[in-house]
């Protein structure tokens, strides 16, 4: 829809702009997919259209920095096996691969979608999304095709794992190869699974290196379920970000708090994998930047809810709410090279993306007061209305 759209009657904005402010009976104006006024309410100016929020919140929509939407098939059966007391290994990804690679590539896309709608019907604006359970050439290739017609951000994640029956050395010098040839025209960033049962350090720099030097920005699995060295390799390779993060030594948070590495922090899939959580308090009184996201995946945390994941790191990671929902907007921006300029997502400003949600309620804080309810009103993403 054309022209210009005054939402008024705010009643909490937080904008997460430079001046860190949370404005009180507010308003602002859309146009043009962008944010053309912020003010108080009595001073609004006069637009095509009007949207009266009636004293509820408004917020940047969510930056959900870590997804695998492109997938295919179930993995239930193993959630309920992890439930009854099944370690979590990272083995259980092979099955999803094995129906991957036997879907069709439009229902990759439909599923993909479905997934991407559900989000944004609980405030996610923008989202990144990974390659991985392909692992063959023609199959990481149709994966990266389906992440970019459904993604803002897609991730080529070849080193997830060596699929069974493949020799080691072949596969790495295939990710490294034909394979990332392949993707090379879908994605913007290159991934490792650095962890027991993955890749090793040395093979993951390996993989990430590749990536640089096809023109990727780099990313990392990291320290999810030891101490892999993951972290550490990150932030020496300054990748945009680490993530996982649950186990870390002082010299791990030491190395990024001077780094320039996002951690960011995936509390929904350590409460589905009984994975003790990422030290988040820690990590952000010793100055870490740190993201929050989903990881949405059919084997470790097959949600869609922003929402779930802030109020799980107010309730059982240590953060304020403020804290909370700056990591799930400007801080998750950040991990993705996207916090700044025009073009940046996370945070409202004058000039800058129309991202942004309403919440059925006067305050963030009922974000992590009201957990599990479902409180997401109204949606704009780029100024249009999600509906």
């Amino acid at each position: 829809m054309n022209g210009t759209e005054l939402v008024t009657g705010i009643g909490e904005l937080t904008t997460h702009d430079e001046s860190g402010e949370r404005l009180h009976n507010a308003a602002l104006v859309i146009g043009e997919g962008r944010i053309l006024w912020i003010g108080p309410a009595a001073r609004a100016p006069a637009a095509d259209r009007r949207t009266d929020v009636d004293g509820r919140a408004v917020l940047p929509g969510w930056v959900d920095t870590h997804t695998h939407l492109v997938f295919s098939g179930d993995r239930s059966a193993e959630f309920e096996a992890r439930m009854a007391g099944q370690a979590y290994a990272a083995g259980g990804i092979n099955t999803t691969v094995t129906a991957t690679r036997a879907a069709p590539e439009e229902q990759l896309v439909a599923t993909a979608r479905n997934l991407r709608h559900e989000a944004e019907t609980q405030g996610t604006t923008f989202l990144e999304t990974k390659t991985g359970y392909g692992l063959d050439v023609a199959s990481e290739e149709r994966s990266a095709r389906a992440a970019a017609n459904v993604a803002d951000v897609v991730t080529y994640l070849g080193a997830h794992i060596v699929p069974a029956g493949m020799d080691r050395r072949a596969y790495i010098d295939l990710v490294t190869g034909p394979m990332l040839t392949a993707v090379l025209p879908y994605v913007q960033f290159i991934d490792a699974f650095c962890e027991k049962g993955a890749f090793d350090v040395e093979e993951s720099r390996e993989v990430l290196l590749a990536g640089r030097a096809a023109g990727l920005e780099l990313r990392v699995h990291g320290n999810q379920l030891g101490f892999s060295g993951g972290v550490r390799l990150a932030v020496e390779l300054g990748a945009a970000s680490v993530d996982h993060c649950n186990y870390l030594e002082p010299a791990d948070i030491d190395a990024l708090a001077v780094g320039t590495t996002v951690a960011t922090l995936l509390p929904a899939c350590d409460l589905s994998t009984r994975q003790p959580f990422a030290p988040a308090r820690r990590l952000l009184d010793a100055g870490v930047v740190i993201a929050l996201a989903t990881n949405c995946n059919p084997g470790t945390s097959y949600t869609t809810s922003m929402p779930l994941c802030v109020a799980t790191a107010v309730l059982q990671m240590g953060l304020t709410v403020r804290e909370a929902v700056w990591a799930a907007t400007r801080g998750a921006a950040r991990a993705l090279g996207r916090d700044r300029g025009a073009d940046a997502v996370g945070s409202l400003f004058v000039g800058g993306r129309a991202d942004l949600q309403v919440l059925n309620a006067p305050s963030i804080s009922h974000l992590a007061y009201r957990v599990g309810v479902p409180l997401t009103a109204a949606v704009w993403r780029s100024g249009v209305r999600v509906d």
